[in-house]
């Protein structure tokens, strides 16, 4: 079967890479906090949300999807957002999406948990990745993290500040994921119902996070340092952080898992280059709100000047124009590019970019629209909020 009829969304994909992964790892992706409300709103609250179609409109052979977000162009409105252990799915799985994105034109995020660290992703790609920043309890490490930004060209930093209280996601509990740290006869037997993935394990060896990698506090193998990686994360942020943060990084800074309104309004007064709307893919409070109803409240508190990023529940191009016309400027997304890369590599990661790209020019071009700045020019007249209280048929909309 062919690459395209294989794969022609995001969940195809996903069904692949739970076919490939051992069931700890796909559990790993899939899963969000507790009961895993968040994470149902962050997918059902895309249905509070209707697009305009409009017709007989004269429109461009090809929409325009580039947009410019914190004095940076991208050719596509979305990109590969931090996931941590990409190497873990798929051997130099961070370079795979990395290389697929630098082809693409649009930036690649890279997780402090990641496998493959800065300098082997900037060699791989020729282009510095942005980097998200998980603070260590210990200072050395975190001047070390910023050390290594620095000498390898990082120009955007994204201080996720959402996991300083680490949740419990339930599928990790029963799998062990962050508390096995050697291979188990539970372990083993999952492995061996895998033999793709082990026969990857057995040529290349178990990885390693390359960024704390030969520091004895982390331990050896990612099992371990993804255990040490989180129970050694700075418990104590404060917004007085975030401003230590700006003094010691001249670079562009992000804050990465804001979701609510007065947060975001804080932003505005920390000096920073903007923000991301997150909740963290559904896997930090349970029972919160979706990030795509959030949006609105969330840029007008932000104001006007300053980005914003969203991510969380993102799987159609369809999810990215409702964003980007709710007033987002840039989408990130996480689980989608860990089960491409999963399923097929770089090739799988850069299919899912081709088929967002059509998915989005598709849309806009049936809302009447042939780029992203007529999108955002047209705003909230393009997307509606559906009335809870209509019936199905003569449904009820109105501007938000």
């Amino acid at each position: 079967m062919s690459l395209e009829r294989k794969y022609q969304n995001v969940d195809d994909f996903a069904a692949a890479a739970r076919k490939r992964l051992p069931r700890i790892f796909a559990d790993y992706i899939d899963g969000g906090a507790f009961s895993e409300t968040t994470l149902r709103r962050n997918r059902e609250d895309f249905d509070l949300f209707a697009l305009r179609q409009r017709c007989l409109t004269p429109l461009e052979p090809t929409p325009n999807l580039t947009v410019t977000v914190a004095d940076r162009v991208s050719k596509l409105p979305f990109g590969p957002g931090p996931v941590g252990f990409l190497g873990l799915y798929r051997r130099n799985g961070d370079i795979a999406v990395a290389q697929a994105a630098a082809e693409a034109g649009i930036p690649f995020v890279l997780s402090t948990f990641s496998i493959n660290g800065l300098g082997t992703v900037r060699q791989a790609t020729g282009v510095a990745p942005d980097f998200q920043l998980y603070l260590d309890e210990d200072p050395e490490v975190n001047a070390a993290y910023l050390e290594s930004c620095k000498a390898n060209g990082v120009e955007r930093i994204f201080l996720t500040v959402d996991t300083a209280i680490t949740s419990v996601r339930e599928r990790d509990v029963k799998n062990g994921f962050r508390s096995v740290d050697r291979l188990t006869p539970g372990l083993l037997w999952q492995f061996m119902q895998r033999p793709l993935w082990s026969l990857d394990l057995l040529i290349g060896g178990f990885p390693e996070v390359e960024l704390v990698k030969g520091r004895a506090e982390f331990g050896r193998g990612a099992m371990a340092q993804a255990g040490n990686l989180s129970r050694r994360l700075d418990k104590n942020l404060t917004w007085d952080t975030v401003a230590r943060l700006r003094k010691e990084w001249s670079g562009q800074l992000f804050i990465k898992g804001i979701s609510d309104p007065e947060d975001a309004q804080r932003a505005r007064a920390a000096d920073v280059d903007g923000i991301v709307l997150s909740n963290h893919g559904g896997r930090q409070l349970d029972h919160g709100r979706s990030t795509v109803a959030l949006i609105p409240e969330v840029r007008q508190a932000l104001g006007p000047s300053l980005a914003l990023f969203v991510d969380s529940g993102f799987r159609r191009g369809s999810d990215i124009v409702k964003a980007l016309a709710l007033g987002a400027d840039f989408v990130l997304m996480g689980r989608p590019f860990a089960w491409a890369v999963a399923a097929n590599g770089k090739v799988g990661a850069a299919h899912l970019i081709s088929l967002l790209e059509k998915e989005i020019e598709i849309t806009l071009n049936l809302m009447g629209l042939s780029s992203i700045d007529e999108l955002r020019r047209e705003g909230r007249k393009a997307c509606f909020q559906i009335n809870s209280n209509s019936s199905l048929h003569g449904q009820q909309y109105h501007d938000l």
